[in-house]
């Protein structure tokens, strides 16, 4: 094997990492763009039910009437 074609095996090695590598950055950009948009979805989902839980608040703490009596 010459130095040229040692060189040239060396050069597509680090070719074929490098084209795996960014296939992986790519994948892994499109789970975290995925889970950023989970968490948007629930940050909205706990907002919208702390809201409720609040409105609900003042009815939870007026007086229950007391249980039928059979």
């Amino acid at each position: 094997m010459t130095h040229l074609d040692a060189d040239t095996g060396r050069l597509e090695a680090v070719e074929i990492r490098l084209a795996h590598q960014d296939k992986m950055i790519s994948d892994l950009n499109d789970v975290i763009t995925a889970q950023w948009r989970k968490i948007d979805l629930l940050e909205r989902q706990l907002g919208r039910l702390r809201e409720e839980l609040q409105t609900l608040e003042p009815q939870r703490q007026s007086p229950e009437p007391p249980p039928p009596h059979y």
